[in-house]
């Protein structure tokens, strides 16, 4: 009678593993708790056990694939038992179609009630601004509105279907600085560095459209305009309004528009249009002394851009030492769309840019 090696639910929220390795060939006896394979999760690297002794038949998962919880990964059998391919095959086959069912059925119970009216989206908004200036205590119970449930919903959604991965930089901003501080003393809009950082996304957006994917059943649709969402601090919450084309903008007139959009969110005037179209976030904790962060793609997205503060750093600098304005850049990027040289090329880009400090491109 064929054992059938299933990769376990170790945890409460593992959904997959990686299989990093297997520890035995085929026809090899194995013992009752003898390893198997090993596997890494998001959480921890560890150890698949036989649960009983036999002869490995069949092995069906190889080194760095991704598999559900419950997928068949081993056959065992006893010494001269046979047990075909096409059996092994479809018990394979039978078990990837029994987690891709349950995954889909979670994705469309995540996916239920996300509508949401202009009406409901500042009832949220109010919420949020209630709950920052009440006076909260340890034990209270806090109920949360339809807006912030969808919120939850949607971070929860992200972390279990995008599998991220992410990508720090330094970036010197002396010279953007000096051109900031040039153009705020002689201009009628303030900018600010979020209005350059933008501009510098789009540029290099595109060269890089693949940031804008999405998957589509077996295709990456890239998005059809560039626009970006700014994520901004509404009564201790975030929302992300979009700056609409910014590739078509000078700074200044990026600069109006975040303005514009900062100023409707802490008046609760903003519709969902203004949230809705983005083909990338940008979400900046600097202001609130935050070296560095991973933001969290946002659903329909592929990718997020964090921004840390700026720190004055002593750098080398020919044979002596110079301060310079240092700011820790994070790029989160789904792993299905957007491969680690690609996302590092496009986050060098945005570096390079900034560095630069030549805003006169693509205005």
């Amino acid at each position: 009678m064929p054992t059938e090696i299933l990769l376990p639910k170790l945890g409460e929220t593992m959904e997959s593993a990686t299989v990093a390795q297997t520890l035995v060939g085929l026809d090899e006896f194995v013992k009752k708790g003898q390893p198997l394979f090993e596997i890494e999760t998001d959480k921890a690297a560890m150890e698949i056990e036989s649960p009983e002794g036999g002869y490995v038949k069949h092995i069906l998962v190889s080194a760095g694939s991704d598999i559900p919880v419950g997928a068949v990964m081993m056959i065992l059998g006893q010494k001269d038992e046979e047990i075909s391919a096409e059996f092994a095959e479809s018990l394979k086959t039978d078990s990837l179609q029994k987690s891709r069912e349950h995954f889909m059925a979670q994705a469309e119970h995540f996916a239920d009630d996300t509508e949401i009216t202009d009406a409901e989206l500042k009832e949220g908004v109010e919420a949020q601004r209630t709950l920052s200036t009440a006076k909260l205590k340890l034990g209270d119970t806090i109920e949360l509105s339809r807006f912030q449930k969808l919120t939850a919903r949607r971070m929860l959604l992200s972390k279990r279907q995008i599998p991220c991965f992410y990508l720090t930089a330094k970036v010197d901003m002396t010279n953007l600085a000096g051109l900031r501080e040039e153009i705020n003393q002689s201009g009628d809009i303030r900018v600010g560095y979020n209005d350059f950082v933008i501009k510098a996304m789009a540029v290099a957006l595109q060269k890089y459209p693949l940031m804008t994917g999405q998957i589509e059943g077996d295709f990456i649709k890239l998005a059809e305009d560039i626009n970006i969402a700014l994520a901004v601090t509404v009564a201790d919450d975030l929302i992300a309004p979009v700056i609409e084309s910014p590739d078509k903008k000078t700074i200044p007139q990026i600069a109006a528009q975040s303005r514009e959009l900062i100023a409707r969110a802490n008046e609760n005037r903003l519709a969902l249009a203004d949230l809705e179209g983005a083909c990338i976030t940008l979400s900046n904790l600097g202001g609130y002394g935050i070296d560095a962060f991973i933001p969290i793609v946002v659903p329909g997205q592929a990718s997020i851009l964090g921004l840390g503060r700026i720190i004055e750093t002593p750098m080398p600098e020919k044979a002596d030492f110079a301060v310079r304005k240092i700011m820790k850049v994070t790029l989160s990027a789904d792993h299905r769309i957007i491969n680690g040289a690609y996302a590092a090329e496009f986050l060098d880009a945005i570096r390079y840019l900034l560095e630069a400090a030549d805003f006169d491109y693509g205005s």
